[in-house]
């Protein structure tokens, strides 16, 4: 890329504040107050001086700015195994949670964070040693304690998920899984079925719950029975396969399945008993991971709004950053079916 005439040869050494300010003809606060606090400055005068910094290459020193702003431009966020298939849902996340802090002139400062009060020891580390001026919480279920950690130390957060405790504590953005499950039985029923299955996880996981809530809040709503058309799987394929067995049992003409990888335990256990995915069975997934698409057939799925929930986990962040005394702030987000060959109607 061809060097600004403007800019001064590398032999001269790095750009300082100064000598953009004297290029500007304004003083070092006046590129302080452009490069920090812009409101302060005319609408000229900040025109002059983001142009000046342009021309001539400036880059201000992290440290340098961290001392003046008090900030660190870093959030925090803790990397927890993920169960099953969502490792690649969660990569999706955290690529478009970068982003939107990237656009936002922040970096996200990863560190491990095993379940438990274990990974409160990584977030102290991280605020003595990097002075991050936040952080971003996912994983959040019942009896997590960062969030109320957090909060008596007054450190900001938001939730990527609700706590589903009851008891809500701070900022989130969450994705509607119950909303989902119920756009699949609508798909469904417009299709002709009405012996639809639920296959999920154990009670007592939040987003499973909320996603059979779901399923089973559509089918009250046309009439039809829930009793004896849901099973409950770990999030591995095995499990799955042998789970969704009595369901088929009864007759089930389609199956919702609160991952992709129940989804795909559900087509094996189809194939041992020479049944066909899709063709004598409907399958529905959730999360669209990478593998849904590239199943035969390709697997109807809910589709999680990733991009949109790390854009909102961090604007709720900054937020609650400039001001810390706001009223708590939660925003839910509707996903949407990706419908594909393993949701034909009945007989077709």
């Amino acid at each position: 890329m061809p060097r600004s005439p403007n800019a001064p040869s590398p032999k001269a050494g790095p750009v300082t504040l100064a000598m953009v300010a004297r290029r500007a003809g304004v003083s070092p606060q006046t590129v302080s107050n452009a490069l920090n606090s812009p409101e302060l400055l005319r609408s000229e005068t900040l025109e002059r001086v983001q142009r000046t910094i342009d021309e001539m290459g400036y880059r201000p020193h992290r440290a340098a700015q961290t001392l003046r702003t008090r900030s660190s431009k870093l959030i925090g966020y803790g990397i927890r195994p993920a169960p099953g298939n969502s490792a690649p849902v969660m990569d999706r996340f955290l690529h478009a949670l970068s982003q939107a802090a990237d656009e936002a002139g922040y970096r996200i400062l990863l560190f491990a964070s095993p379940p438990g009060n274990a990974s409160l020891d990584g977030h102290e580390e991280l605020i003595d040693l990097h002075s991050v001026d936040g952080f971003v919480l996912s994983g959040t279920d019942r009896g997590d304690p960062r969030q109320a950690w957090l909060t008596k130390r007054g450190i900001p957060f938001v939730g990527f998920g609700r706590m589903w405790s009851g008891r809500q504590i701070g900022d989130w953005a969450d994705v509607d899984g119950a909303s989902g499950t119920d756009a699949a039985v609508e798909h469904l029923v417009a299709l002709g079925h009405r012996r639809i299955a639920f296959l999920g996880w154990p009670r007592g996981s939040g987003v499973g719950d909320d996603r059979a809530e779901g399923w089973q809040r559509a089918m009250r709503r046309h009439g039809l029975p829930v009793r004896g058309r849901r099973a409950q799987s770990v999030d591995d394929t095995a499990s799955a396969r042998a789970a969704v067995a009595p369901l088929l049992d009864t007759g089930a003409t389609a199956v919702i399945a609160a991952s992709d990888m129940l989804a795909l335990g559900c087509y094996q256990a189809l194939r041992e008993r020479k049944a066909a995915p899709g063709k004598d069975v409907a399958v529905i997934g959730f999360d669209d991971s990478p593998t849904a698409a590239l199943l035969s057939p390709g697997l109807s799925t809910v589709a999680q709004p990733l991009e949109a929930a790390g854009r909102e986990c961090v604007r709720l962040l900054l937020a609650r950053m400039s001001e810390p005394g706001a009223p708590p702030e939660r925003v839910l987000l509707e996903p949407s079916l990706v419908v594909r060959d393993s949701t034909p109607a009945p007989g077709s």
